[in-house]
């Protein structure tokens, strides 16, 4: 399993959180061609309170955002546009740790409700752009949000999702 999801507000059982997180986070690998069974995500499932206090400790934000991520290692690009460089994993070790992830259920559901889109369609599309993240890529710069985006989009089709943007 690429995905090891902890589960921290049982809501995220009904919605598969563990099922969502590993489909989205394979596809999100595979479209870079990079071979999942060589990498491992740690995806927490919280509620609005929990993440809050995430982005207040991690980011001076404290309030409650739709998905955080944490990145085991700098992987962005310093040329704005450009792809990220690939990771590459520790040999011998097993699965390399690629970063973390934490997800809210609370938000996720509002955003979905409020999008009139089925929520699964957009915990993938959060867990895939927080792959995404762990990987380098970015949305600060205008070069690289089209990039991310393109990238996002271009996996979230192969899932039969549909653009998000």
């Amino acid at each position: 399993m690429l995905t090891d999801t902890i589960i921290e507000d049982d809501r995220w059982q009904t919605a598969d959180l563990p099922a969502l997180a590993e489909r989205a986070a394979q596809a999100t690998l595979r479209h870079l061609s990079l071979d999942p069974a060589l990498w491992e995500i740690a995806v927490l499932g919280c509620d609005d309170v929990r993440i809050a206090t995430l982005n207040a400790d991690f980011r001076g934000k404290p309030q409650p955002t739709n998905v955080l991520s944490w990145p085991e290692d700098d992987l962005g690009p310093d040329t704005p546009g450009h792809p990220p460089a690939p990771p590459t994993p520790e040999g011998g070790k097993g699965p390399s740790h690629l970063g973390d992830i934490a997800i809210a259920f609370d938000t996720c559901q509002r955003e979905a409700q409020e999008a009139g889109k089925p929520s699964t369609d957009h915990i993938t599309h959060l867990i895939v752009h927080a792959v995404l993240h762990l990987l380098g890529y970015d949305h600060i710069r205008d070069q690289d949000a089209t990039l991310m985006e393109e990238t996002e989009v271009a996996i979230l089709g192969k899932l039969g999702v549909d653009d998000p943007y």
